[in-house]
């Protein structure tokens, strides 16, 4: 937050999202023309996705235990959700060697909520030995102490450091029915600590019901500058139906819908699986969203991860049509 800042998201969906878009929508209807029975798009093979390089390394280091049970979590993150563990310093460390390596440009720390992790402190650290840190958090136990340890690591590091932090609305009625009630006002106060050491946290907000991003992009600006950010970021994620938000707004249709039409290369590029990968406790993955799903395993080690990958998943719909890009 204090040196080289990265890219972050534009105010709507890219021009290479809705190039896809519309070339799908040809597609589509050229191929309902070609088949008598609508089930014949489940019979196609999902695109498949090259992989370009080593840009973003994500590290669950704190696997799926978090500090409170958002709605709409697409890996179902809560204080009692263990199914993938918290990861030891030395495997964090492991990672980013091998990160290393292979020419990582950039380290996210993810969960569940990494401040939870006990020496997340040395695992900052290392990390900022090496590239770039972005740590996701939910801001909430973002203390004081925590300000002062990031002030103190960037001081320490050529590299940048970011805090990226979820606020689901500029409301506690919009952002507490489902981050939980009381989180809008602990999150905001996080907000404000940052904000007088002179820090600019990159505010992450999930477009669920209430929230749209061409709608609210400059209110979110607005409010997070009002929280006394000098610099204010806001980074506008899709909804991802999955884990947790199922429950709500019951998943996918048919994965038909992307394997009906080429994948562009400019929107293929841009994919989050075309130049990262997701280190946990249990191995390597395509990436942080799919992190629940076995068969999105690449292996133990990310150096046997370096390959092409097809969109097998429900899940992948957001990323293609909703154009999610993970960098801040």
């Amino acid at each position: 937050m204090t040196r080289r800042q990265l890219l972050h998201d534009g105010a709507s969906r890219s021009l290479a999202t809705d190039r896809y878009l519309r070339v799908l929508g040809r597609e589509m209807t050229t191929l309902r023309s070609r088949t008598r029975a609508p089930t014949a798009l489940v019979q196609l093979r999902p695109p498949e996705v090259r992989f370009r390089f080593l840009d973003a390394l994500w590290i669950q280091v704190t696997g799926t235990r978090c500090n409170i049970a958002c709605r709409h979590c697409f890996i179902a993150c809560g204080p009692k959700t263990d199914q993938i563990p918290m990861m030891s310093a030395g495997e964090v460390e492991c990672a980013l060697d091998e990160g290393r390596s292979l020419g990582m440009r950039q380290v996210y720390f993810t969960g569940g909520e990494p401040f939870l992790h006990p020496e997340l402190r040395r695992l900052v650290r290392s990390a900022l030995q090496l590239a770039p840190l972005t740590i996701v958090t939910n801001g909430l136990l973002v203390d004081d102490a925590a300000v002062a340890m990031v002030l103190e690591e960037s001081e320490r590091t050529r590299y940048s450091f970011d805090l990226r932090v979820s606020l689901d609305g500029t409301t506690a009625a919009q952002n507490d029915r489902v981050r939980g009630r009381g989180t809008f006002e602990r999150v905001v106060e996080a907000l404000q600590r940052l904000g007088r050491a002179g820090l600019s946290p990159v505010v992450a907000v999930v477009e669920h019901e209430g929230i749209v991003r061409a709608q609210a992009r400059d209110r979110f600006l607005q409010f997070v500058r009002d929280l006394g950010i000098a610099r204010p970021r806001v980074k506008f994620l899709p909804l991802f139906r999955s884990g947790r938000e199922v429950r709500r707004t019951h998943g996918y249709h048919d994965m038909g819908v992307l394997a009906s039409a080429p994948l562009l290369p400019e929107v293929e590029s841009q994919l989050p699986c075309a130049s990262g990968r997701a280190v946990t406790s249990q191995g390597v993955y395509t990436c942080p969203m799919l992190v629940e799903h076995t068969s999105a395993r690449l292996g133990k080690g990310l150096a046997e991860s370096m390959h092409p990958i097809r969109l097998n998943w429900d899940t992948c719909q957001t990323c293609m049509l909703d154009g999610m890009r993970t960098s801040n």
